[in-house]
């Protein structure tokens, strides 16, 4: 019976060693990062692990007294509760969340709408290699072996299980390259309209546009779906006739007000013009310009927000 005790209670030592803090870590928030997966495309496993690397498995300063599981910084944009610590800096500005919860929430749509992130978007939710690189590429954190650091954290607690057999919902848009065809839905234009072309035509937010073809212009684009040069000239937000390159997206209806529900906002990285934002989108320029307050000779700067929807009222 002694010897049978002692077997016991080696096992139960062993067991207590291996719940470690990464372990309850991964148990407390798994749920949260599926689920956030599944909202937004981000992988579970890139989630957990920066999780655990950023916050310590939970134990950090900034996660235990601020929520910020992600080391995310205040930028620009942010309009809540701060805290300051040395980071790259001296006394760096961070978010504070109420929640853990909230702070995962912040982090998907911090990758997804940002706009240096966008090509993350582009790879297998299950390509954790992939997004470890291009997270440190798009300077997500200034450790040279930031990447390598998710991939064996993904390995050692096998986090990429997480990723398996996650059904994703119909994901807003991450911000987009403008010649890039992506959630836009192909409709033949013979099947829906009387044109006088058999091109395809494409839909994103519910308005149809099509690609320029090399020669043509915004006057013979216009001509072929029996529209004024100056009706389509507004469906594209342009003043008068600009060049038109070969794969342009030009909008043969009128664009929306606010965008598509899921995308309320979008965050600047590279350098683009709010003409740009709003051709991606299919949103007019005037409903952008008023929603947000700016002014005529506004020009996007990095780290900018965009409002593409009115915020939703908290109740």
């Amino acid at each position: 019976m002694k010897k049978t005790l002692i077997l016991l209670l080696a096992a139960l030592c062993l067991v207590a060693s291996a719940d470690s803090a990464q372990d309850k870590y991964i148990r407390k928030y798994a749920d949260i990062a599926v689920a956030e997966m599944q909202r937004t495309g981000v992988p579970a496993s890139i989630t957990l692990a920066q999780g655990l690397i950023e916050s310590g498995a939970g134990l950090s300063t900034l996660a235990t007294k601020g929520n910020n599981h992600f080391g995310i910084k205040c930028h620009n944009d942010w309009t809540g509760a701060r805290m300051y610590h040395d980071d790259d800096r001296k006394g760096e500005c961070f978010r504070v969340y109420k929640t853990a919860e909230e702070s995962f929430r912040d982090h998907s749509d911090f990758l997804r709408y940002y706009d240096r992130y966008k090509g993350l978007f582009d790879l297998a939710p299950d390509d954790y290699r992939g997004w470890a690189k291009g997270l440190k590429k798009a300077g997500y954190a200034t450790d040279p072996s930031y990447a390598s650091k998710l991939i064996k954290v993904i390995e050692d607690y096998e986090l990429y299980k997480y990723d398996s057999g996650v059904v994703i919902s119909e994901l807003p848009e991450a911000p987009l390259k403008v010649e890039r065809v992506e959630q836009v839905k192909k409709i033949s234009a013979r099947e829906k309209y009387s044109f006088s072309t058999e091109r395809l035509v494409y839909e994103k937010n519910k308005v149809q546009f099509v690609y320029s073809e090399e020669g043509e212009t915004y006057a013979s684009i216009a001509a072929a779906y029996h529209l004024f040069l100056k009706e389509i000239l507004s469906f594209n937000d342009l003043k008068e006739e600009a060049p038109l390159e070969p794969g342009t997206m030009v909008y043969i209806r009128p664009k929306k007000k606010y965008a598509a529900k899921g995308l309320e906002k979008f965050i600047v990285g590279e350098p683009v013009t709010l003409r740009d934002i709003c051709q991606r989108f299919a949103v007019k320029m005037s409903s952008i310009v008023k929603l947000n307050g700016l002014a005529a000779d506004y020009v996007p700067a990095e780290g900018d927000t965009i409002l593409l929807r009115k915020p939703k009222k908290v109740k």
